[in-house]
C-alpha cells in the first residue's frame, strides 16, 4: 500500500518538527490526549478513557475510505499532541507511523492493534470485525492508559470491565444467538471485511478468501473466482449475502441485485460507524440483528 501525505501535510509535519524539539507528553486538562486513526476503535478507546481522557478520532466521515485516507496538515497537528496515538496498522493506515516518526515525542504511546496480534502487511487487516481482538484492545487500552495515567489506572480498569459486561452485551449477545442458531450455515460476502466476524460467528463464509481480498484491497478477481461468486448466488448455495455498502462497484452492486433476483437475503455492513457519531457497539449490535433477521430471526 502507498503511504498517502499530501503536501500541505508535510509541510506541516516540518513546522511542527522545527517547533519542538524531543517534547515530553504531558497533558495540561488533566485529562490523557489520546488520537485514533479510525472512529471505531476511537469510540471503544472513550468509553474505556471516559472522564480522564480526551480522545479525538482522525477518520469520522462515512463517505470515507480508509484504504484511500490521505492525512492533511489538522492530522499531522493533532498527532503532534497527543499522549497516546493507536493506528489499526496491517497495511491500513501507513501514514500514521509516518506522521509519528515526523515529530518524536518523549514518553508518548503508539499502539499498532495489528502489531498486538501478529498480524503483517497482506494479512486481513478488518481487526474490529474479530470480537475477540476487540476485547483484548479494550483490556490493552486500559492497561496503556493506566501506565500514562497511573493516579487512574483503577478507573480505566473498572471502565474496560464494565465496558465488556454492561455496555457491550447487546453486541456479545447478538453474537451467541447466531452462532447457536446458524453455525455452518453458508453464506458469502463482497470482501474480507466480514471474514472475521462469520468465523467468530462459526458461519460458513465459501465466498473465495482471494475474491474477498481483491475487492477490499480494490484490484480485479480473477475470472475464476468471479465464476464461482455468481454460481453460489444463482444456485442459492447461500442463505445470506453480506455486503460492505461503503465500498459499492457497479460489478457489486450487480452481485447484490443477481442474489435479490434469486431471493436471498442481504445485509449490509460498513467499514467505518454508522451514522457518524454512533458507538462501536451500537452500529456492530445493529449490524449483527440485520443478519440475524436475514438468516431467519
Amino acid at each position: 500500500m502507498v503511504i498517502r501525505l499530501t503536501a500541505a501535510a508535510i509541510a506541516a509535519l516540518l513546522l511542527v518538527a522545527c517547533g519542538t524539539s524531543q517534547p515530553t507528553a504531558s497533558s495540561q486538562s488533566g485529562k490523557v490526549r489520546l488520537v485514533a486513526a479510525e472512529n471505531f476503535w476511537g469510540s471503544l478507546a472513550a468509553q474505556v478513557g471516559g472522564e480522564h481522557a480526551s480522545v479525538t478520532s482522525i477518520i469520522t466521515n462515512p463517505d470515507t475510505d480508509p484504504h484511500a485516507y490521505e492525512a492533511t496538515p489538522g492530522d499531522a497537528r493533532t498527532i503532534a499532541t497527543a499522549q497516546y496515538v493507536i493506528a489499526n496498522g496491517v497495511g491500513y493506515d501507513p501514514w500514521v507511523q509516518k506522521l509519528v516518526d515526523a515529530n518524536p515525542v518523549t514518553g508518548r504511546k503508539l499502539l499498532v492493534v495489528g502489531d498486538l496480534f501478529g498480524k503483517k502487511e497482506g494479512d486481513n487487516p478488518h481487526l474490529w470485525y474479530s470480537p475477540s481482538y476487540v476485547t483484548s484492545y479494550i483490556d490493552r487500552v486500559a492497561s496503556d492508559l493506566g501506565a500514562l495515567d497511573a493516579a487512574d489506572a483503577a478507573y480505566f480498569t473498572a471502565q474496560a470491565e464494565q465496558l465488556k459486561t454492561v455496555g457491550m452485551k447487546g453486541y456479545f449477545d447478538a453474537i451467541g444467538t447466531i452462532k447457536q442458531k446458524y453455525a455452518g450455515t453458508k453464506v458469502g460476502a463482497t470482501e474480507s471485511i466480514f471474514a472475521y466476524l462469520a468465523d467468530a460467528l462459526q458461519l460458513n463464509l465459501v465466498t473465495p478468501y482471494s475474491y474477498l481480498k481483491a475487492i477490499s484491497e480494490g484490484t480485479d478477481p480473477s475470472a475464476a473466482d468471479k465464476a464461482e461468486v455468481e454460481r453460489e448466488i444463482t444456485s442459492k448455495e447461500i442463505k445470506v449475502f453480506v455486503f460492505n455498502s461503503q465500498n459499492s462497484t457497479p460489478d457489486i452492486l450487480g452481485l447484490v441485485g443477481m442474489a435479490r433476483a434469486a431471493g436471498i437475503p442481504v445485509t449490509t455492513i460498513t467499514e467505518t460507524l454508522t451514522p457518524q457519531g454512533a458507538t462501536f457497539q451500537d452500529w456492530q449490535t445493529r449490524q449483527l440483528q440485520a443478519l440475524l433477521e436475514a438468516l431467519g430471526g
